[in-house]
């Protein structure tokens, strides 16, 4: 035994003790982890579970019994107004999600790579927008529609959404072009490219993969939004906004198998996108 040992009396013994609390630690942090990704899971869970329920009436919330026939597309789309309401709920959230991340993208390009006057002022708007609630968001905007004098709608839904997902595509691209390496630029710059082919041939392929973050955010934003739309609909009728409706008479086992879909493609596009950098990191 060491003189060291015998110096400080349980010394040996002080750091099992330690390795113990630490796991201990980690163990809790471990357990705490799962425990919320379990109730995150759980009403996710329940919408899948639900879309092969076979309800003897006309509320999907009892179990009875297991069915596969409203999987089927004569059956799936057999509700004209809901099949329409989804559709119109798609063509907003690509139509926002692709406008937002061309003016998104320039938005954070220019933040995060120049200093200008009102570049302050303009982070101040964009992370206000992101943090005003929805309903002083959906208020505000039908203000300024009737003001404005027009009729809420389809078009007024599309602007309003375009409104809010622009300063999450411009915070995800700015994040990414402030870590950019601006030495890859310069030594286009040096080789003869101009700097609108510098911009696209390398700047635009390293920041690609936040631009297509931003549009799947603002897709998904768009697509699940309720109160702004409810304040810019008007008479027409989008995915939530038929849910929300039809909760009073019962809502068809279809819903549950429409969020099913909708939530199986998001998975599957973050899955090819988490392998794909995951390759391309190899690379």
């Amino acid at each position: 035994m060491s003189v060291s040992t015998l110096e400080r009396p349980g010394a040996g013994q002080e750091a099992p003790a330690r390795r113990r609390r630490r796991l201990t630690g980690q163990s809790m942090l471990f357990l705490y982890t799962w425990l919320v990704i379990i109730w995150l899971i759980i009403p996710i869970g329940v919408m899948i579970l639900f879309s092969f329920n076979n309800p003897s009436g006309r509320y999907n919330v009892h179990w009875d019994g297991f069915t596969l026939k409203w999987w089927h597309p004569a059956k799936l789309f057999e509700i004209e107004d809901l099949s329409q309401a989804l559709w119109t709920s798609l063509l907003i959230a690509v139509i926002s999600s692709l406008v937002s991340a061309a003016l998104g993208t320039g938005i954070g390009y220019a933040l995060g790579r120049y200093r200008f006057r009102g570049s302050g002022t303009l982070n101040v708007i964009m992370f206000s927008t992101i943090s005003s609630p929805e309903l002083i968001m959906g208020a505000s905007l039908l203000s300024l529609f009737v003001s404005l004098s027009v009729g809420p709608g389809f078009t007024t839904i599309v602007i309003a959404h375009i409104m809010f997902s622009i300063s999450f595509v411009a915070a995800i691209v700015r994040a990414r072009v402030v870590t950019l390496d601006r030495s890859i630029e310069e030594a286009a710059a040096d080789l003869g490219a101009t700097p609108w082919v510098t911009f696209w041939k390398v700047t635009f392929p390293i920041i690609l993969p936040a631009v297509f973050s931003g549009i799947l955010l603002a897709f998904a934003l768009s697509i699940d939004d309720f109160v702004v739309t409810n304040f810019t609909a008007g008479s027409t009728v989008t995915f939530p906004l038929w849910i929300w409706g039809s909760t009073r008479v019962g809502l068809p086992p279809q819903v549950n198998v429409m969020g099913t879909l909708i939530f199986a493609a998001g998975v599957l596009i973050a899955v090819i996108t988490n392998i794909r950098s995951r390759q391309q990191k190899k690379d």
